[in-house]
């Protein structure tokens, strides 16, 4: 597999405790779930599956679902955590310069398409939407959440090999390059405090499984902040589109 437009470490130390840490958080992950869900339909592909914190909610709700990473360590571990739903698992590179040679099988394939804080470890992020939209089935749903604002771009992002940070406007003209936009909105707006204490402030590199406890018993009240805004600031922005 080429991996010349997708480079990361051979082991994804920060990477794996960041997912551990967050692995923990039932109501974060919950929360994230009920926000894209409604959005994912048919046959789903979910790029970046990670260790399976928001695939579980999916393979429990018996949805079709293909979960795919770029890591094989991370495929294993996917296989062994949800052996008791025998899902399909492939390792997928949506940037890889070769994608057509080596992913022709799976083209219009899915009906969904969904990745959550994956496009902004692409240094060719337009690269990837235009492989995603390969993958699509016409008129298709692609989701998208990445970080926002690239200001609080600190240790975390660094530690996490993160190329950028996105706001509505960048992410809706990244998207939009390729898609019908549908509908975007910000998601998480307290969690900003958090990323600026830890990450900016404290310089850590990891998110604090205490920190994570204590947010994830608070997200009932997160959730509402964010529906009196509206959503209208956040620390992930998110994108739904439609392939034509």
């Amino acid at each position: 597999m080429d991996s010349k437009q997708f480079t990361f470490k051979e082991i994804d130390v920060e990477g794996e405790e960041t997912l551990d840490a967050i692995s923990g958080a039932d109501n974060f992950n919950r929360w994230m779930y009920d926000t894209i869900s409604p959005y994912c339909s048919g046959n789903i592909l979910e790029i970046g599956s990670g260790i399976g914190n928001i695939s579980k909610y999916f393979l429990a709700d018996k949805a079709n679902i293909t979960l795919s990473d770029i890591r094989d360590e991370y495929c294993g571990k996917l296989q062994k955590t949800f052996v008791d739903f025998s899902p399909e698992i492939i390792n997928v590179n949506i940037a890889d310069s070769n994608f057509d040679e080596n992913y022709q099988h799976l083209f219009e394939k899915f009906d969904s398409i969904f990745s959550l804080n994956v496009v902004e470890h692409i240094e060719d992020d337009k690269l990837a939407m235009k492989n995603c939209k390969k993958l699509l089935k016409q008129n298709g749903t692609i989701i998208t959440l990445v970080p926002a604002w690239n200001a609080l771009y600190n240790e975390f992002d660094k530690a996490l090999e993160h190329y950028r940070r996105y706001n509505r406007k960048t992410l809706k003209k990244l998207v939009g390059a390729e898609y019908k936009i549908i509908h975007t909105q910000y998601f998480n707006l307290i969690g900003i405090l958090g990323w600026i204490l830890s990450g900016s402030i404290l310089k850590k590199k990891t998110i604090p499984k205490g920190q994570m406890g204590l947010y994830n018993k608070l997200v009932p009240v997160f959730k509402i902040i964010d529906k009196i805004i509206f959503n209208k600031l956040g620390l992930s922005v998110i994108c739904v589109a439609e392939k034509e």
